[in-house]
C-alpha cells in the first residue's frame, strides 16, 4: 500500500489490490467446486456426501480464517502509521495462534464428529462419505490455517499478486489430486468423495510450504524476517489479535453456518434434492468471491488510511468498494440466470438433479444483490477495526430473522425446500440495510 492523492489514483490502486485477491478467492473456492463437481461425476451419493461434509467444513474453515484475518487490519494500520518494525512480532504471534487453533479444532473433531453426523437423517453410504471426507480435511487444517495467516500478512502489505500466484499453482494440483484419489487413476485407490478430502489436504500442505519459502526468501517479505528468529509466545499479543479476530470469525461463522444449517434442514429430503441444493449453492458461492474480495481489499485500503489518520481517503475507498460491489452483484445475477441450464449439466448427469438445480439457481440470483452490497461494507468496517457491532447484526439478520423465516416458509407453504432459500435472501437483505447504517455512523464518528 502507498498513499494516493486523487480519486483516480485510489481507483487504480484499489483495482491493483482487488484483482489478485479476487483471483485468489476464486481459486480457493474452486478447490471446493472441484471437489463437488468431480465427486458428482462419481455418483449422486458421493456428491451428497461431499455436500454434507462441506456444509460442516465451510463454516469451520471460514470462521477460523476470520479469526486469523485480524492480522490484515493490524498489519495495514501499522504500515499506514509507519510502524513497520512491529509487524514481524504480530505475524509470528499470529502463526502461533494458527497452530493452537488448528490443534484445538482437530481435537474437537475427534470427539464430536460422529455425534454431529448421527444427528442428521442421512443414508448410511452418504454418512460414511461425509465422515471420512471431513477426516481427510482435518489432517490438512494446520497447513491451511497457517497459509491463511501468512496470506493475510502478504495481502496487508499490498502484495496481493503473490497470494494469487500461490493459488494459481495450488489449483491445478488440487484438480490433479482429485483425479487420482476420487477415480483411482495411476494405481491410486478409488476413494470417491473421500478422495476429494485427501486431495484437498495434500494441496493445503504443498501450498503452505510454498508460502513459507516465499515469505522467507522473497522481498519485501524477507525483510521482515518472519522465520529467522523465534519469539516467546505472548498471551497479550494473542488477546490483541483475538479481540479483533474473534468477532470477525463469529460474524463470518454466523453468515456461513446459516447456509450449512439450511443444507442440514434440507437433508431430510431425498438425495436428489440434497445434491441439487448443494450444487446450486456451490456454484452461486463462486460469485460471492467478488464481494468478498472487495471486502478484503477495503479492509487493507481503509485500514491503511485510518492508520495514517487520512479519514477522508478512507471514506473515498469505502465508496469505491461498495459501488463496485453493487455493480458486480447485478452482473453476477444476470449471468447465473442466463447460464443456469448449462451450469446444472456440469454438476450432474442425472436429469432430476439437473432440473431441480435450475430452480434453485433462480433463487440464487437474488442472493447477489444483498451480498454485493452488504459484504463490502463489512470489509470497510474491519478497516476501522469496528467488528463487534457487525457480529450482532449478523446474528440478528441470519439467525433471528433469516432462518426462522426459511423454516416457516418451507414447512407452512408450498415452497418446500425453496422456502429456506427465501429465508436466506431475507436475512441477507436485512443485514445489508443495517450495515450501511452502521458504516455511516462509524465514518461520522471518526471524522
Amino acid at each position: 500500500m502507498y498513499q494516493t492523492h486523487s480519486t483516480i489514483e485510489k481507483i487504480t490502486l484499489f483495482i491493483k489490490i482487488l484483482l489478485p485477491i479476487l483471483v485468489t478467492q476464486v481459486g480457493i473456492y474452486l478447490m471446493n467446486v472441484f471437489d463437488t463437481v468431480m465427486a458428482g461425476q462419481a455418483s449422486s451419493e458421493d456428491l451428497a456426501g461431499v455436500a454434507i461434509g462441506s456444509s460442516i467444513w465451510i463454516p469451520v474453515l471460514t470462521g477460523i480464517n476470520g479469526i486469523l484475518l485480524a492480522i490484515s487490519p493490524i498489519v495495514a494500520q501499522l504500515s499506514g502509521a509507519n510502524q513497520r518494525d512491529k509487524i514481524p512480532t504480530a505475524v509470528k504471534q499470529g502463526i502461533y495462534l494458527a497452530i493452537i487453533i488448528s490443534a484445538f479444532m482437530f481435537t474437537l473433531g475427534v470427539f464430536f464428529l460422529d455425534s454431529l453426523l448421527n444427528i442428521l437423517s442421512l443414508e448410511p453410504e452418504v454418512r460414511y462419505i461425509a465422515k471420512y471426507y471431513l477426516v481427510a480435511l482435518g489432517f490438512g487444517m494446520l497447513f491451511l490455517f497457517s497459509f491463511n495467516l501468512m496470506r493475510s500478512f502478504i495481502d496487508a502489505l499490498g502484495q496481493t499478486k503473490t497470494s494469487m500466484l500461490i493459488i494459481l499453482i495450488a489449483l491445478p494440483l488440487n484438480a490433479f489430486f482429485n483425479y487420482l484419489f476420487i477415480f483411482g487413476n495411476w494405481g491410486v485407490p478409488e476413494l470417491g468423495g473421500i478422495g476429494a478430502g485427501v486431495a484437498s489436504a495434500l494441496t493445503y500442505f504443498i501450498t503452505s510450504i510454498i508460502t513459507i519459502i516465499i515469505v522467507q526468501k522473497v522481498q519485501p517479505f524477507r525483510g521482515y524476517q518472519i522465520f529467522n528468529e523465534l519469539v516467546r509466545p505472548s498471551i497479550k499479543a494473542w488477546k490483541e489479535q483475538l479481540k479483533i479476530g474473534v468477532p470477525i470469525g463469529i460474524t463470518i461463522f454466523f453468515e456461513t453456518s446459516i447456509f450449512a444449517a439450511v443444507t442440514l434442514f434440507i437433508s431430510v429430503y431425498d438425495t436428489v434434492t440434497i445434491a441439487a441444493h448443494q450444487a446450486a449453492m456451490n456454484f452461486a458461492s463462486i460469485f460471492y468471491m467478488i464481494p468478498l474480495a472487495i471486502a478484503m481489499a477495503l479492509t487493507i485500503s481503509v485500514g491503511f488510511e485510518v492508520g495514517g489518520k487520512r479519514l477522508i481517503d478512507a471514506k473515498v475507498y469505502s465508496f469505491i468498494g461498495i459501488s463496485s460491489g453493487l455493480f458486480f452483484a447485478i452482473l453476477s445475477g444476470i449471468l447465473i440466470f442466463i447460464l443456469r441450464e448449462e451450469v446444472a449439466q456440469l454438476y450432474s448427469n442425472e436429469p432430476e438433479v439437473i432440473l431441480l438445480m435450475q430452480y434453485f439457481l433462480i433463487y440464487a440470483v437474488f442472493f447477489q444483490l444483498s451480498d454485493g452490497f452488504g459484504t463490502p461494507i463489512q470489509g470497510a468496517l474491519r478497516g476501522y477495526k469496528d467488528v463487534n457491532t457487525t457480529l450482532v447484526i449478523a446474528f440478528i439478520s441470519f439467525w433471528v430473522i433469516g432462518l426462522p423465516t426459511g423454516i416457516a416458509l418451507a414447512n407452512l407453504t408450498a415452497l418446500d425446500p425453496f422456502g429456506y432459500w427465501v429465508g436466506l435472501i431475507t436475512g441477507l437483505a436485512t443485514g445489508a440495510i443495517i450495515l450501511i447504517m452502521r458504516l455511516y455512523y462509524v465514518v461520522k464518528t471518526f471524522s
